[in-house]
């Protein structure tokens, strides 16, 4: 819901720095991989309850999440790199709450309902996508990205949000893990009627 938004703030000093990257000769799909072993690197600290470094670990992963794609927007993007990005990004946002399920017995049942969760979002997100690209359509909100975009209550954004509430109020983890299931699934709602209203 934020993220067009966001990407205002945070774009030019990420722009910034890819420049510098990009000039030194680092490739987006490099930044994506190491990204991507920093987001597991989050979930295994805080399978052990390291919550601090989790945090940590979770910013510097959006981090490079960042700046992968702006370097990928200086040297040309690739539909490879598109798709390494794509896939690391799940693999951050399932492994995450999948690592508070093994926390403790009382937080396992609400990390795989929003594991579920996400995979309902992600499939709403993704199948749009894939019609949408067929007849060019795009929002115009998101920048210059490897697919097409359908907004949502729930995003990138909101996403790493609960995520930092999960590490600083660990204790509440089933209570916000619920609620935050529970607005996955008015997002897939709010995408299915967008698909319906555009492809119909």
């Amino acid at each position: 819901m934020f993220d067009a938004a966001l990407r205002r703030l945070v774009d030019p000093p990420l722009d910034r720095c890819a420049g510098w990257l990009a000039g030194s000769g680092v490739s987006a799909n490099a930044l994506t991989l190491v990204g991507a072993a920093i987001g597991l690197a989050a979930a295994a600290a805080i399978s052990q309850q390291q919550f601090g470094a989790g945090v940590a670990l979770i910013l510097l992963n959006r981090i490079l999440d960042g700046i992968d794609g702006a370097v990928a927007r200086i040297n040309g993007p690739t539909e490879f790199g598109g798709y390494l990005d794509t896939l690391a990004d799940f693999l951050f946002y399932v492994s995450v709450p999948a690592a508070f399920g093994l926390t403790g017995y009382g937080n396992l049942f609400p990390a795989l309902l929003l594991v579920a969760s996400f995979t309902l979002t992600a499939v709403s997100f993704l199948a749009f996508a894939a019609i949408a690209a067929r007849s060019g359509r795009n929002d115009g909100t998101h920048g210059p990205k490897a697919f097409i975009y359908s907004t949502g209550l729930m995003e990138g954004g909101e996403t790493i949000a609960f995520f930092i509430l999960f590490c600083l109020f660990p204790a509440y983890f089933p209570e916000l893990a619920l609620l935050f299931a529970g607005l996955c699934g008015v997002t897939v709602a709010q995408r299915i009627a967008l698909a319906a209203k555009t492809f119909d």
